[in-house]
């Protein structure tokens, strides 16, 4: 049985679309296929590297990625900023696309204290997103409807 496949979406792919791969693949463990991508990728950002890192989860294998980078065959697109401001891959008709609209918080303003706390309530939000969302798409394989949530 193949696992579900979770993209997770953002413009740049350098702070919440990575901070949401990180955190999925932290709390998910192998239950899923997780990746990030975005459609003008830059570079990680450094302060989500170091909000993911406060939270023990493991930023090794974070990298800025564009859609051609990623598998196109996915069950789940998720975009984490305004539909505005993302130019998504078009997907057929059965991925079940998601918005979670969240704050950029590379452009936060304010003292460094300020700026890292904005990353920190992203940080969280996403969080609590994704656990919420782990949780139900498991409980659905209890009954019968999800696949891909045993560990």
């Amino acid at each position: 049985m193949s696992k579900p496949k979770i993209l997770f979406m953002c413009v740049a792919n350098s702070c919440r679309s990575q901070m949401a791969e990180a955190i999925a693949k932290h709390h998910a463990g192998n239950r899923f296929e997780i990746y990030s991508a975005g459609s003008a990728p830059t570079r990680v950002n450094p302060d989500a590297l170091k909000v993911l890192r406060e939270r023990g989860v493991d930023t090794t294998a974070l990298y800025s990625k564009g859609f051609d980078t990623v598998p196109q065959a996915v069950d789940y697109a998720i975009s984490l900023c305004s539909e505005q401001e993302l130019a998504c891959p078009v997907f057929p008709a059965q991925v079940k696309r998601l918005s979670w609209p969240m704050p950029d918080p590379a452009v936060a303003k304010g003292s460094e204290d300020q700026v890292m706390e904005t990353f920190r309530q992203v940080r969280g939000a996403i969080e609590q997103k994704i656990v919420d969302f782990i949780s139900v798409s498991c409980a659905s394989e209890v009954i019968g409807r999800g696949s891909g949530c045993r560990p």
